[in-house]
């Protein structure tokens, strides 16, 4: 994950996407945390929930690293007697996308249609109207959402909460 610059002495690291299919049971995620933490790895993001078989979960992890840290997260995820399935998702053959809730402060009615035009522009929803704020909803890659962040700073951001992306890899493409 960590790749050498030419004429650089900076190190670049990898975002990965690791995918797991766990036992829907207590527990199963503080175990993947604990070992994260044990080994000294960060976690970006993670998103667990249902998936198509009943009793088990679906649980998405966002690290970055070198190879091999790859190799020792996916090695150490194996061990566990929860975890079903590991694999480290393919940037080109995966769907990716996130969640965002963002609250815009919004004092007077012109403000509030220029933060609704931005909305739409991203195909965002309007979820919530108050007095003195609005919330929006986006979904997307996280460029686009980050996109949508930047648009809105100059009105005031009060809140935002985030799921971190969720992912899934796409069939492959009969030739």
């Amino acid at each position: 994950m960590k790749k050498l610059r030419e004429g650089s002495d900076h190190m670049e690291t990898d975002t990965h996407v690791i995918s797991t299919l766990v036992e829907n049971r207590p527990g199963v995620l503080q175990n993947v945390s604990s070992l994260f933490t044990r080994r000294g790895f960060n976690i970006e993001s993670i998103t667990v929930g249902g998936s198509e078989t009943e009793g088990f979960a679906r649980m998405v992890i966002v690290a970055k690293g070198d190879e091999r840290v790859l190799e020792q997260i996916t090695k150490q995820l194996n061990k566990l007697v929860d975890i079903i399935k590991v694999r480290d998702l393919d940037p080109q053959n995966t769907v990716k996308r996130e969640l965002c809730l963002i609250k815009v402060k919004t004092d007077d009615e012109k403000k509030r249609s220029e933060i609704i035009q931005y909305t739409n522009i991203f195909r965002g929803k309007v979820i919530d109207i108050s007095e003195n704020s609005l919330t929006v909803e986006i979904t997307g890659n996280p460029s686009k959402i980050n996109a949508l962040i930047s648009m809105l700073k100059s009105f005031g951001i009060q809140k935002i909460s985030r799921t971190g992306p969720t992912a899934i890899e796409r069939d492959s493409i009969a030739k």
